[in-house]
């Protein structure tokens, strides 16, 4: 299999982001097994410089199956927790089914690996959410909370998956104005 470059990166004038991605049969075909393990390693790998100068990997912390052309219901997130240490995530057909009234943003903004233009603003999302998914790792349904920076990564993945991006949601009149009950994160 061949390894996913920044190269390989499907850009946001490409109008495939834009489409709804097909949601996955269980049990996973060995093909979308194999397509999350190496989108895995792309976000992995892109968190040691070294790796990242190498395979030409620009940073992230998740990656949706979108962005490498394949418009199919799989994500990936490696995100650190408060104690330095990191939470993967390797997910088919994830889906919110729940999420708290409580916004919150990051407080730079998002940044994305197929949006080359920066795209200054608040994206605000929910601050909780609960997440129903199959885990491509654990070969098993899951069900999880997530709140703060872990929550805002997996709603700007799994938007992709639904041909939203995460300048869709900037206000554009007032791209820094902070809603009601927002929290923002630093």
């Amino acid at each position: 299999m061949n390894r996913i470059t920044y190269t390989s990166i499907v850009k946001d004038d490409n109008p495939s982001l834009r489409l709804k991605s097909a949601v996955l049969n269980l049990p996973l075909q060995k093909k979308y097994i194999a397509l999350a393990k190496r989108m895995l390693r792309y976000v992995k790998d892109s968190r040691d410089d070294e790796k990242a100068q190498k395979y030409d990997l620009k940073p992230a912390v998740g990656l949706a199956a979108p962005q490498v052309g394949v418009n199919v219901q799989i994500i990936v997130v490696v995100v650190d927790d408060e104690d330095g240490n990191f939470i993967e995530y390797c997910l088919a057909n994830p889906k919110i089914i729940s999420h708290s009234v409580q916004k919150t943003a990051l407080s730079l903004g998002e940044g994305c690996l197929s949006v080359e233009v920066e795209h200054q603003g608040l994206v605000h999302r929910s601050a909780r959410i609960k997440v129903r998914a199959f885990d491509v790792l654990t070969n098993e349904m899951v069900e999880f909370r997530a709140d703060g920076y872990l929550a805002v990564v997996l709603q700007h993945e799994i938007d992709h998956l639904n041909g939203v991006l995460f300048y869709d949601h900037i206000n554009l009149s007032d791209p820094w104005k902070v809603e009601e009950n927002t929290l923002i994160i630093e």
